[in-house]
Protein backbone atom coordinates (compact mmCIF):
# COMPACT_ATOMS: atom_id res chain seq x y z
CA UNK A 1 0.00 0.00 0.00
CA UNK A 2 0.87 3.45 -0.59
CA UNK A 3 1.61 5.07 2.94
CA UNK A 4 -0.14 8.87 3.49
CA UNK A 5 3.44 10.49 3.28
CA UNK A 6 5.31 12.20 0.82
CA UNK A 7 7.11 10.54 -2.10
CA UNK A 8 8.52 11.40 -5.61
CA UNK A 9 8.69 10.52 -8.79
CA UNK A 10 11.14 8.42 -10.00
CA UNK A 11 12.85 9.08 -13.71
CA UNK A 12 15.67 6.82 -15.18
CA UNK A 13 18.01 9.56 -14.09
CA UNK A 14 16.86 8.21 -10.64
CA UNK A 15 17.62 4.48 -11.40
CA UNK A 16 20.74 3.91 -10.07
CA UNK A 17 20.53 6.12 -6.65
CA UNK A 18 17.40 4.71 -5.85
CA UNK A 19 18.86 1.02 -6.24
CA UNK A 20 22.74 1.96 -4.92
CA UNK A 21 21.96 4.51 -2.04
CA UNK A 22 18.64 3.29 -0.58
CA UNK A 23 17.04 6.56 0.00
CA UNK A 24 14.54 7.30 2.60
CA UNK A 25 11.58 8.11 0.09
CA UNK A 26 8.26 6.51 1.51
CA UNK A 27 7.23 5.49 -2.05
CA UNK A 28 8.18 5.99 -6.10
CA UNK A 29 5.41 6.63 -8.64
CA UNK A 30 6.34 6.21 -12.31
CA UNK A 31 5.20 7.20 -15.74
CA UNK A 32 3.36 3.68 -16.99
CA UNK A 33 4.40 3.99 -20.75
CA UNK A 34 8.19 4.56 -19.50
CA UNK A 35 8.14 0.87 -18.73
CA UNK A 36 5.59 -0.53 -21.27
CA UNK A 37 9.05 -1.75 -23.39
CA UNK A 38 10.66 -3.88 -20.96
CA UNK A 39 14.42 -3.78 -21.11
CA UNK A 40 16.77 -2.54 -18.74
CA UNK A 41 14.03 0.26 -17.24
CA UNK A 42 11.45 -2.43 -16.39
CA UNK A 43 14.66 -4.59 -14.91
CA UNK A 44 15.52 -1.27 -12.99
CA UNK A 45 11.22 -0.54 -11.48
CA UNK A 46 11.28 -4.09 -10.53
CA UNK A 47 14.56 -3.94 -8.43
CA UNK A 48 13.10 -0.70 -6.92
CA UNK A 49 9.97 -2.04 -6.23
CA UNK A 50 11.75 -5.07 -3.93
CA UNK A 51 12.48 -1.80 -1.19
CA UNK A 52 9.79 0.54 -2.28
CA UNK A 53 5.91 0.89 -2.78
CA UNK A 54 5.01 1.87 -6.36
CA UNK A 55 2.57 4.14 -7.90
CA UNK A 56 1.76 3.90 -11.48
CA UNK A 57 0.74 7.40 -13.04
CA UNK A 58 -0.35 6.85 -16.84
CA UNK A 59 -0.39 9.85 -19.54
CA UNK A 60 -1.55 7.94 -22.55
CA UNK A 61 -4.94 6.44 -21.85
CA UNK A 62 -6.91 9.46 -23.13
CA UNK A 63 -9.70 9.02 -20.81
CA UNK A 64 -11.72 11.56 -22.69
CA UNK A 65 -11.71 10.68 -26.60
CA UNK A 66 -15.28 9.72 -27.91
CA UNK A 67 -13.72 7.34 -29.98
CA UNK A 68 -12.65 4.59 -27.12
CA UNK A 69 -9.48 3.41 -25.27
CA UNK A 70 -6.63 2.20 -27.76
CA UNK A 71 -6.98 -1.79 -26.77
CA UNK A 72 -2.96 -2.24 -27.17
CA UNK A 73 -2.12 0.30 -25.00
CA UNK A 74 -4.73 -1.13 -21.96
CA UNK A 75 -3.68 -4.16 -22.93
CA UNK A 76 0.37 -3.02 -22.40
CA UNK A 77 -0.92 -1.13 -18.50
CA UNK A 78 -2.09 -4.41 -17.46
CA UNK A 79 0.31 -6.09 -18.12
CA UNK A 80 2.57 -3.89 -16.52
CA UNK A 81 0.27 -3.43 -13.59
CA UNK A 82 0.39 -6.88 -12.69
CA UNK A 83 4.18 -7.69 -12.70
CA UNK A 84 4.82 -4.47 -11.09
CA UNK A 85 1.47 -4.83 -8.33
CA UNK A 86 1.63 -1.10 -7.73
CA UNK A 87 -0.37 0.54 -5.01
CA UNK A 88 -1.98 2.64 -6.75
CA UNK A 89 -2.77 3.34 -10.82
CA UNK A 90 -3.52 6.86 -12.18
CA UNK A 91 -4.66 8.77 -15.15
CA UNK A 92 -5.12 12.31 -16.64
CA UNK A 93 -8.88 14.11 -17.50
CA UNK A 94 -7.44 14.82 -20.56
CA UNK A 95 -7.52 13.23 -24.18
CA UNK A 96 -4.59 12.80 -26.64
CA UNK A 97 -5.95 10.67 -29.91
CA UNK A 98 -8.64 11.24 -32.17
CA UNK A 99 -9.24 9.03 -35.37
CA UNK A 100 -5.96 7.47 -35.29
CA UNK A 101 -3.99 10.57 -34.18
CA UNK A 102 -1.77 10.64 -31.29
CA UNK A 103 -0.84 14.19 -29.90
CA UNK A 104 1.76 14.78 -27.95
CA UNK A 105 0.08 16.94 -25.33
CA UNK A 106 -2.83 16.48 -22.22
CA UNK A 107 -5.52 18.17 -23.68
CA UNK A 108 -8.75 19.34 -22.20
CA UNK A 109 -11.72 17.86 -22.45
CA UNK A 110 -14.96 19.60 -23.00
CA UNK A 111 -16.98 19.79 -19.83
CA UNK A 112 -20.48 18.95 -21.29
CA UNK A 113 -23.08 15.83 -20.42
CA UNK A 114 -21.96 14.41 -23.66
CA UNK A 115 -17.97 14.55 -22.66
CA UNK A 116 -18.83 13.47 -19.23
CA UNK A 117 -20.91 9.86 -20.58
CA UNK A 118 -17.73 9.57 -22.66
CA UNK A 119 -15.05 10.02 -19.73
CA UNK A 120 -17.38 7.51 -17.49
CA UNK A 121 -17.68 4.95 -20.02
CA UNK A 122 -13.65 4.62 -20.51
CA UNK A 123 -13.05 4.94 -16.89
CA UNK A 124 -15.54 2.19 -16.34
CA UNK A 125 -14.02 0.40 -18.88
CA UNK A 126 -10.18 0.71 -17.62
CA UNK A 127 -11.58 -0.41 -14.16
CA UNK A 128 -13.01 -3.39 -15.30
CA UNK A 129 -10.14 -4.27 -17.68
CA UNK A 130 -7.73 -3.25 -14.75
CA UNK A 131 -9.86 -5.21 -11.80
CA UNK A 132 -9.19 -2.10 -9.72
CA UNK A 133 -10.16 1.39 -8.73
CA UNK A 134 -8.22 4.07 -10.60
CA UNK A 135 -7.40 7.76 -9.47
CA UNK A 136 -8.62 10.20 -11.89
CA UNK A 137 -6.43 13.36 -12.29
CA UNK A 138 -7.73 17.25 -12.74
CA UNK A 139 -5.83 18.71 -15.76
CA UNK A 140 -3.70 21.97 -15.44
CA UNK A 141 -5.20 24.00 -18.75
CA UNK A 142 -4.78 27.22 -20.80
CA UNK A 143 -7.72 27.59 -22.56
CA UNK A 144 -11.46 26.65 -22.09
CA UNK A 145 -14.04 25.56 -24.70
CA UNK A 146 -16.95 28.13 -24.76
CA UNK A 147 -19.53 25.58 -25.38
CA UNK A 148 -18.75 24.10 -21.81
CA UNK A 149 -21.75 23.41 -19.28
CA UNK A 150 -20.09 22.18 -16.07
CA UNK A 151 -17.61 23.40 -13.94
CA UNK A 152 -14.55 21.39 -13.85
CA UNK A 153 -14.98 20.68 -10.02
CA UNK A 154 -18.14 19.23 -10.59
CA UNK A 155 -17.17 16.96 -13.85
CA UNK A 156 -14.48 15.44 -12.01
CA UNK A 157 -16.83 14.71 -8.12
CA UNK A 158 -19.53 13.54 -10.92
CA UNK A 159 -16.99 10.93 -12.55
CA UNK A 160 -16.33 9.80 -9.33
CA UNK A 161 -19.98 9.61 -8.32
CA UNK A 162 -20.92 7.68 -11.28
CA UNK A 163 -18.06 5.07 -11.76
CA UNK A 164 -16.51 4.69 -8.62
CA UNK A 165 -12.92 5.86 -9.50
CA UNK A 166 -11.06 7.99 -7.06
CA UNK A 167 -9.80 11.31 -7.42
CA UNK A 168 -5.76 12.29 -7.89
CA UNK A 169 -5.99 15.87 -6.69
CA UNK A 170 -3.19 17.71 -8.30
CA UNK A 171 -2.70 20.90 -5.94
CA UNK A 172 -0.66 22.55 -8.25
CA UNK A 173 -3.06 22.13 -11.30
CA UNK A 174 -5.68 23.77 -9.36
CA UNK A 175 -3.35 26.72 -8.43
CA UNK A 176 -2.49 26.85 -12.27
CA UNK A 177 -5.86 26.85 -13.76
CA UNK A 178 -7.45 29.12 -11.12
CA UNK A 179 -4.29 31.99 -12.34
CA UNK A 180 -5.08 31.16 -15.64
CA UNK A 181 -8.96 31.09 -15.86
CA UNK A 182 -9.97 33.68 -13.05
CA UNK A 183 -12.02 31.31 -10.73
CA UNK A 184 -11.10 30.57 -6.83
CA UNK A 185 -8.53 27.52 -6.41
CA UNK A 186 -9.87 27.07 -2.77
CA UNK A 187 -13.45 26.92 -3.77
CA UNK A 188 -12.14 24.28 -6.22
CA UNK A 189 -11.16 22.39 -3.20
CA UNK A 190 -13.77 23.07 -1.34
CA UNK A 191 -16.06 21.25 -3.84
CA UNK A 192 -13.99 18.09 -4.42
CA UNK A 193 -15.43 15.13 -2.63
CA UNK A 194 -13.04 14.68 0.21
CA UNK A 195 -13.58 10.82 0.51
CA UNK A 196 -12.57 9.97 -3.15
CA UNK A 197 -9.20 11.61 -3.21
CA UNK A 198 -6.63 9.01 -2.97
CA UNK A 199 -3.66 11.14 -3.47
CA UNK A 200 -2.20 14.56 -3.87
CA UNK A 201 0.18 16.12 -6.74
CA UNK A 202 2.69 19.27 -5.57
CA UNK A 203 5.16 20.09 -8.92
CA UNK A 204 6.79 23.25 -9.96
CA UNK A 205 5.60 25.28 -12.69
CA UNK A 206 6.64 28.60 -14.23
CA UNK A 207 5.32 32.14 -15.64
CA UNK A 208 4.91 33.00 -19.22
CA UNK A 209 4.89 36.62 -20.03
CA UNK A 210 2.96 37.44 -23.24
CA UNK A 211 3.00 40.14 -26.13
CA UNK A 212 -0.20 41.70 -24.73
CA UNK A 213 0.95 42.12 -21.73
CA UNK A 214 -1.04 39.35 -19.88
CA UNK A 215 0.75 36.59 -18.52
CA UNK A 216 -0.12 32.33 -17.85
CA UNK A 217 1.29 30.03 -15.78
CA UNK A 218 2.75 26.83 -16.89
CA UNK A 219 2.54 23.68 -15.37
CA UNK A 220 6.03 22.47 -16.69
CA UNK A 221 6.89 20.52 -13.58
CA UNK A 222 10.63 22.25 -13.39
CA UNK A 223 11.27 23.94 -10.45
CA UNK A 224 10.45 23.50 -6.46
CA UNK A 225 7.17 24.16 -5.30
CA UNK A 226 6.02 27.56 -5.25
CA UNK A 227 4.82 28.88 -2.08
CA UNK A 228 1.29 30.09 -3.65
CA UNK A 229 1.16 26.21 -3.86
CA UNK A 230 2.72 25.08 -0.81
CA UNK A 231 0.02 27.61 1.06
CA UNK A 232 -2.79 25.49 -1.49
CA UNK A 233 -1.56 22.08 0.14
CA UNK A 234 -1.50 23.53 3.21
CA UNK A 235 -5.43 24.59 3.02
CA UNK A 236 -6.29 21.11 0.86
CA UNK A 237 -4.78 19.01 3.86
CA UNK A 238 -6.71 21.20 6.20
CA UNK A 239 -10.31 20.31 4.37
CA UNK A 240 -9.37 16.74 2.63
CA UNK A 241 -6.37 14.86 5.48
CA UNK A 242 -3.55 13.47 5.04
CA UNK A 243 -3.00 11.46 1.46
CA UNK A 244 0.05 9.82 -0.18
CA UNK A 245 1.64 13.38 -1.81
CA UNK A 246 3.68 13.28 -4.38
CA UNK A 247 6.73 15.55 -5.50
CA UNK A 248 6.91 15.43 -9.45
CA UNK A 249 9.58 17.24 -11.32
CA UNK A 250 10.33 16.33 -14.99
CA UNK A 251 12.35 19.02 -17.10
CA UNK A 252 15.47 19.35 -15.94
CA UNK A 253 15.47 17.14 -13.00
CA UNK A 254 17.91 17.60 -10.30
CA UNK A 255 19.50 15.18 -8.10
CA UNK A 256 17.29 12.44 -6.21
CA UNK A 257 17.93 15.11 -2.99
CA UNK A 258 16.45 17.59 -4.11
CA UNK A 259 12.93 15.80 -4.43
CA UNK A 260 13.08 14.43 -1.35
CA UNK A 261 13.80 17.69 0.41
CA UNK A 262 10.26 19.34 -1.13
CA UNK A 263 8.83 15.51 0.26
CA UNK A 264 9.90 16.37 3.28
CA UNK A 265 8.61 19.53 3.28
CA UNK A 266 5.32 18.48 2.06
CA UNK A 267 5.63 15.83 5.31
CA UNK A 268 6.24 18.84 7.65
CA UNK A 269 2.85 20.34 6.67
CA UNK A 270 0.44 20.81 9.52
CA UNK A 271 -2.72 18.69 9.28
Amino acid sequence: MIPASAGVGLRFAHHRAALEEHPAAAWFEVHAENYMGGGKPLAYLEAIRRDYPIALHGVGLSLGSADGLDEPHLVRLRSLAERVAPGLVSEHLSWSASGGAHFPDLLPVPLTEESLDVVCRNVEVVQHRLGRRILLENPSSYLRYRHSTIPEWDFIAAVAARTGCGLLCDVNNIFVSACNHGFDALAYLRALPAESIGEFHLAGHRVRRLDDGRSIRIDDHGSRVSPEVWALYEAAVALIGRRPTLIEWDTDVPPLAVLLEEAAKADACPA
